[in-house]
């Protein structure tokens, strides 16, 4: 079944960005923790250059970074490794930067030197003087060119006290192409509700000449077979846009609830109707994941700050004021500092660790679900992060017996998640025994103990599942104060890009809301099915919410429901509901009504469903059939047809073999069959 159509195109003119697989003279996206083999540091700060796990410049995890500190005043370089420029006129050099400025202005430029790094020639520069990023492309050309050994190095000229610090990512230089389209980045989100989805990429004419349209495929896990399309579009070398394809019927990416990812993947097959110069950056594939659900997302604030510190102060009343205005929108963690001076005296390894984890260089500094926070965008920012969906919940509870807590917390997730942490952080809500030196005579959400450490709990999680933790702790070892005020914030994190998924305090000085047992599908018949589960075992609800497809379809005591619904896959989710409007994480499962013994009915024994296995055409017969529609195995739409009779065919010679789901909906009922294609 070809799929070949021209689409409707949404097109936004956005930033210049980086495409990981460019070919070219030198490409590094500095992945590793140790500098790129070769590259050395020349002149001054010698010791203020460092690989970082932050994505300050955009790119990803991990990049280049300058630190004030220890401080100097001149010409620092990053030379990178010789090329040769034998019969090469000019050069492309593009990367990623973003400055957090202290005072005066500072300048970076590009330059070469074809001597052995004797003499450099500059061939872009540019001073800074505001915080802020930056992606620069950036057409050079000096003395050095044509030569066959040329050093290229990246400089900073000032006085780097002026600078807190300054990040550059996804260098990249290049001879230029006549005809060159880059496809940057597929930006459909790694993770997105079933439905409908539209698949959305950016791609950058990197080339020499202005591109009037080019064609682009796009392949999805459980298609038949790419979409093409021919976007008329104009760019200019150097221009990029983002393009989001809106589906006709027969090309709709319909997500349905999986186990595993779909695969994206989107290439540019030519450009002005000719071949593309460079065919490295011509592909990229993305793999994302159906959410079975959503819940609601509560903030995880972490902010690093100490009584020492004169401008803490104001911030501390900035986010005091913020917490106090918005009850139940937050969780919240302070880690307190061992600077400037003598820093706090409730100062721990664990906040040391955490201040490494995100390369936090200054006090104040706040971060809101891992990312950076301008104070004064506070409440503004709280709300963009509270309004966006969360795909995982939280739930846990402590008590307190003598000096120790006991935590129990369960981390449950709509998505397949890997290479994630769940976080325990145990906080004393006032203290009063750290006062320094800024005035400050109490200090709120102060960390006291990491549960299992700062690093957080490795686990990993299927959708629908969760991961139960469970801790005893003595905390007389810590600077604890009063055991009677004590908070558990716990969240879950992505260590590699920093996104906290979600957050909750845990329920204090109580006993733990444990979900429900054995969810489970007990008949279906007429449309009707009926699903029942367990009470847990550790404790008692005082009722439950179920949950079909996200939408909230009881409020029961009972231990079971019967849900009127045609649809072969359903989500099914049960949340235990506990005195004090507390409530257990829910528990998931994807049923399928192929899965279950369906009693026999009068729909059923009037439809004819021939042959199976099938070779080339099966044919469908009953009575007053609407619509025919084939799913494959992984639920994905193939073909639906309108029929308005009783009789229908539908040719199967085209599929791949496996195993197909034809749902065939009457004026009395819909009814699903399995057919194996041969």
């Amino acid at each position: 079944m070809r799929k070949t159509l021209l689409f409707t195109l949404a097109l936004l003119l956005s930033t210049v960005m980086f495409a990981q697989n460019r070919a070219g003279l030198i490409q590094e996206s500095f992945d590793g923790s140790d500098f790129p083999a070769g590259w050395s540091i020349q002149g001054k700060g010698t010791n203020s250059w460092s690989i970082s796990s932050t994505n300050n410049a955009g790119g990803t995890p991990n990049e280049l970074y300058l630190y004030y500190n220890p401080s100097f005043d001149g010409v620092s370089r990053i030379v990178m490794n010789p090329v040769d420029l034998t019969n090469v006129e000019e050069v492309v050099v593009s990367f990623r930067h973003y400055l957090d400025n202290y005072g005066d202005a500072s300048k970076i430029g590009i330059a070469t030197s074809s001597d052995g790094g004797n003499t450099w020639n500059t061939g872009w520069e540019q001073s800074y003087n505001m915080s802020g990023g930056a992606n620069i492309n950036q057409v050079i050309t000096t003395p050095d060119m044509g030569k066959s050994s040329v050093l290229f190095c990246l400089f900073y000229e000032g006085n780097s006290y002026n600078i807190n610090s300054w990040s550059f990512d996804d260098f990249e230089i290049f001879t230029q192409e006549d005809i060159d389209v880059k496809l940057v980045s597929i930006d459909t989100p790694e993770i997105i509700p079933t439905g409908e989805t539209e698949i959305v990429f950016t791609v950058q004419n990197v080339g020499k000449t202005i591109v009037n349209y080019f064609e682009a495929s796009v392949n999805v896990t459980g298609w038949d077979e790419a979409v093409v399309a021919t976007i008329d579009q104009t760019l200019a070398p150097f221009e990029t846009r983002q393009i989001a394809f809106s589906y006709l019927s027969n090309a709709t990416f319909l997500a349905q609830p999986q186990d595993e990812y779909y695969n994206i993947t989107v290439e540019i097959n030519s450009v002005n109707g000719e071949v593309d110069g460079d065919a490295s950056n011509n592909s990229l594939d993305k793999n994302i994941f159906a959410a079975w659900g959503s819940s609601q997302r509560t903030t995880m604030i972490e902010h690093f700050t100490s009584s020492t510190c004169g401008p803490c102060v104001s911030v501390n009343y900035t986010m005091s004021q913020l917490t106090t205005n918005n009850p139940g929108k937050f969780t919240y963690t302070k880690y307190q500092m061992n600077w400037p001076g003598t820093g706090d005296p409730y100062y721990t390894e664990e906040g040391g660790i955490r201040r490494a984890y995100y390369a936090c260089d200054a006090v104040p500094t706040v971060f809101f679900n891992g990312s950076y926070v301008n104070t004064s965008m506070a409440q503004n920012m709280l709300d963009i992060e509270n309004s966006k969906p969360a795909y995982t919940n939280i739930r846990g509870a402590f008590n307190v017996e003598g000096n120790t807590i006991n935590v129990t917390a369960d981390f449950m997730s709509y998505v397949k998640l890997e290479n994630v942490a769940a976080f325990v952080s145990v906080n004393e809500k006032v203290t009063t025994e750290n006062v320094g030196s800024n005035g400050e005579t109490s200090f709120n959400h102060v960390m006291m103990k990491m549960l299992d450490g700062a690093n957080g709990n490795n686990i990993s999680i299927n959708p629908g599942e969760y991961q139960r933790l469970e801790f005893s702790f003595d905390m007389s070892s810590t600077n604890v104060e009063e055991m009677n005020d004590l908070e558990v914030s716990l969240w879950l994190q992505n260590l590699g890009n920093k996104e906290v998924y979600n957050s909750k305090y845990a329920y204090e000085y109580t006993g733990h809301c444990y979900p429900v047992e054995n969810l489970r599908e007990t008949a279906s018949a007429k449309g009707t099915r009926t699903f029942a589960w367990d009470a847990p075992a550790q404790s008692t609800p005082t009722g439950y919410k179920v949950y079909v497809d996200g939408s909230l379809v009881e409020n029961t005591s009972s231990t079971s429901i019967s849900y009127e619904s045609s649809k072969q896959i359903l989500l099914v989710e049960v949340i235990a509901l506990y005195e004090g409007g507390k409530s257990s994480v829910g528990i998931v499962k994807k049923f399928n009504s192929n899965d279950v013994s369906v009693m026999e009915n009068e729909a059923e024994d009037n439809l004819n469903i021939y042959p199976n296995p099938v070779k080339d055409v099966v044919r469908v017969s009953g009575e007053n059939i609407n619509s025919v529609s084939i799913y494959n195995s992984i639920g994905v739409l193939v073909e639906r047809i309108e029929v308005r009779s009783n009789n229908a065919e539908i040719n199967m010679n085209d599929y791949n073999t496996g195993i197909y789901f034809i749902q065939v909906e009457s004026n009395e009922n819909v009814v699903s069959r399995k057919v194996v294609k041969l």
